[in-house]
C-alpha cells in the first residue's frame, strides 16, 4: 500500500460514490438485512436510532421491521465494535466477531481471577451456556439460573444476578449466543447457530481478509489509518494482523489521490467511483450513524472539526453531499434544524424534501424549522 496514485478524485466525488454504496443517494430498495450487511454493522445502543438508520436507507419501510428481522434471523445482534451492541448480518457477522475474539480476553489473568474460570474450563462453560439456551431465548437471570445449577458454575450466581457484566461478551464473540427478541422490556439471549442464515465463526485470517475487503467496499476510498480505526480500535484485531491482511489485498487495491490524500479502493470499484458526480442530497441521520462512525469522527472529509462535538454528543445529523453540515431534532410538530447560517447557502429545498421524508417514516406530518447556528 505504498504505490503511486493511479488517478485523482475530489472528496465530493468520492463521497458521492460512498453515498451510493451506503444507500443514501439514491436511497435503496435493499431488505433490512441487506442494509445491515451493506453497512457492516449498525449500533444498537438505542433501537429507535438503529431502526431509523435502516429505514432512512430504504425507499419503503415500516415501524418494527428491524425487530422483526431479528426475530426472523434476517439479522443478528451481538457485542461487537468497541464492546457495544450492534446489529450484524448473519452472513458476515461471524467475521467481525472472529476479529473481536482474537484478543482472547477470557484467558487474561484478571479475567480468570475475577470469574474463576480458567482457559481450560472455558470450553465446557460455553457448552453449558449453549445447552441452557437449547430450549429458546432466556433473560440473563434465567440463563444464570440454568447455568449455575452445574456445580462448577455455582460461584457465578452473584455475577449473573448482577447482570453478568462482561462475562457474556465473549460468548457472543465466539458465536455461542446473540441477543434474542426482548421479553417484557428485558433483553434475552439465544443460540446463534439456530439462526437459519448464520454462517458461523470463520478462521481468523479468512475473517480478516473478508472484513478488510468489506470495509473498502462500503467506506472507500480509505487509508490504512481508516482500516486500523475500524478493525483495530473498533474490534481490537491487532495492528500486525491488520497490516498483514492489507498486504494480502495489495494487488486488488488501487491508490487514488483524493484532494492530496492517498486513499485506496478495490480495483473493481475504481471506474464507478471516478464516474460519480458530486451530490447535493440532504439526509437526516440518527446520532452515531455508520456514515460517520465507519470512517471515524476525526475524518474531516465527512465531519468538519467544527461539527465533531455534535457528532460525539450523538446529535442527530444533517449531511449535505455526505458532509456533516448541521443537526436536527423533532420538537412537537416540527423538525428543528440547526447549523446553517448566512455564511453558507442553505439547501432549503433539500431540507424541506428530507423533512417530508422523515415525516413519512415517523408516520405523522412535520414541518421544517430552521434555527440559528449550531
Amino acid at each position: 500500500m505504498g504505490a503511486r496514485s493511479e488517478a485523482s478524485v475530489s472528496w465530493p466525488r468520492a463521497l458521492a460514490w460512498r453515498l451510493g454504496r451506503q444507500l443514501l443517494d439514491p436511497v435503496g430498495d435493499e431488505s433490512v438485512g441487506g442494509v445491515v450487511q451493506r453497512l457492516g454493522a449498525v449500533p444498537a445502543m438505542d433501537d429507535s436510532l438503529a431502526e431509523l438508520a435502516v429505514r432512512t436507507r430504504r425507499t419503503r419501510s415500516r415501524p418494527g421491521e428491524l425487530a422483526e428481522a431479528l426475530a426472523d434471523g434476517e439479522v443478528v445482534k451481538a457485542f461487537a465494535f468497541r464492546g457495544a451492541v450492534h446489529y450484524l448480518s448473519p452472513e458476515d457477522g461471524g467475521a467481525y466477531l472472529a476479529l473481536r475474539a482474537a484478543g482472547r480476553q477470557w484467558e487474561r489473568t484478571s479475567w480468570v481471577d475475577f470469574y474463576g474460570l480458567t482457559p481450560q474450563a472455558w470450553p465446557a462453560f460455553r457448552t453449558a451456556v449453549r445447552e441452557a439456551l437449547s430450549g429458546g431465548p432466556l433473560t440473563v437471570a434465567e440463563l444464570g439460573a440454568a447455568v449455575t445449577r452445574h456445580r462448577d458454575y455455582r460461584h457465578l450466581r452473584a455475577v449473573f444476578d448482577d447482570g453478568a457484566g462482561t462475562l457474556v461478551k465473549p460468548l457472543t464473540w465466539q458465536g455461542d449466543m446473540g441477543f434474542g427478541p426482548p421479553r417484557g422490556g428485558r433483553a434475552t439471549f439465544q443460540r446463534l447457530d439456530t439462526t437459519p442464515r448464520w454462517q458461523g465463526i470463520p478462521d481468523l485470517d479468512e475473517a480478516g481478509h473478508h472484513a478488510v475487503e468489506s470495509y473498502f467496499r462500503s467506506y472507500g476510498p480509505a487509508t490504512r489509518d481508516h482500516v486500523h480505526y475500524w478493525l483495530g480500535n473498533g474490534l481490537s484485531a491487532g495492528r500486525r494482523r491488520i497490516d498483514g491482511w492489507l498486504a494480502s489485498l495489495s494487488e486488488r487495491l488501487v491508490p487514488l489521490d483524493v484532494d492530496g490524500t492517498t486513499a485506496y479502493v478495490l480495483h473493481e470499484d475504481v471506474e464507478a467511483l471516478l464516474a460519480a458526480e458530486p451530490s447535493n442530497e440532504v439526509r437526516f441521520l440518527p446520532g452515531h450513524d455508520q456514515w460517520v462512525m465507519g470512517p471515524g469522527t476525526k475524518d474531516e472529509s465527512v465531519t468538519p472539526a467544527s461539527r465533531r462535538d455534535a457528532v460525539t454528543r450523538k446529535a442527530n445529523l444533517v449531511i449535505v453531499g455526505g458532509v456533516v453540515s448541521g443537526t436536527w431534532k423533532v420538537r412537537a410538530d416540527h423538525v428543528e434544524v440547526t447549523g446553517f447560517d448566512d455564511d453558507r447557502p442553505v439547501p432549503r429545498q433539500g431540507l424541506e424534501d428530507e423533512t417530508r421524508r422523515l415525516g413519512s417514516i415517523l408516520g405523522r406530518p412535520v414541518r421544517l424549522a430552521l434555527a440559528g447556528s449550531a
